[in-house]
């Protein structure tokens, strides 16, 4: 066989490699969702809100958003857990009162980009 074939055959490996690995991690990223927990009270940490929607599933992450000044919580989470999960979760939790307030409990939303990061221009 001639050099340049095993070239290709070299090519149209990497590229299968390739292609099955994106694939795969697309099917595990789309098999997840990111779901938006407002209205939490300001005494809920983390294994609180773990807690919670592990009743309704396996829950991935958990993050309690807090403030970069102050170090107390903002008063939401984004808690990561597989889809069919997710939606029994929103099903379930949108509304539940917890510590006395109803939580706001829906998919979240990717966050716009903007053009950001600098401070505008200097004179």
């Amino acid at each position: 066989m001639e050099t340049a074939t095993y070239g290709a055959v070299i090519v149209q490996n990497a590229f299968r490699l390739t292609y099955s690995r994106l694939r795969a991690f697309s099917e595990l990223v789309n098999r997840m969702s990111k779901i938006y927990v407002g209205n939490l009270p300001f005494t809920a940490d983390e294994d609180a809100v773990r807690t919670l929607f592990s009743q309704h599933g396996t829950v991935d992450s958990v993050a309690l958003i807090m403030d970069r000044e102050t170090g107390r919580p903002r008063g939401f989470a984004f808690v990561e857990m597989p889809r069919a999960d997710a939606a029994r979760a929103i099903q379930s939790l949108n509304g539940q009162d917890m510590g006395g307030r109803p939580l706001k409990v829906n998919e979240a939303q990717d966050k716009p980009r903007t053009g950001g990061g600098g401070g505008g221009q200097r004179w």
